[in-house]
């Protein structure tokens, strides 16, 4: 299991935290995503490297930009 920290660009309230969290945990497999609203960093596990894509892929999907 691999650990990433990620920066989104765009979130600007608790609302937007839980979008992007419930985006990241959507993903089989991830756990332990954390969310930090001031940074925009997002933190979490991940089995595979199809995984980090689809994480990816679902935050940008919320309307946020993954940098």
């Amino acid at each position: 299991m691999a650990k990433i920290m990620l920066n989104v660009k765009g979130m600007t309230c608790d609302h937007c935290v839980a979008a992007v969290t419930k985006a990241a945990k959507s993903v089989a497999g991830v756990r332990c995503v954390k969310v930090d609203l001031k940074s925009g960093d997002v933190s979490f596990q991940y089995p595979d490297d199809n995984a980090l894509g689809q994480v990816k892929a679902a935050i940008t999907e919320e309307g946020f930009e993954v940098a």
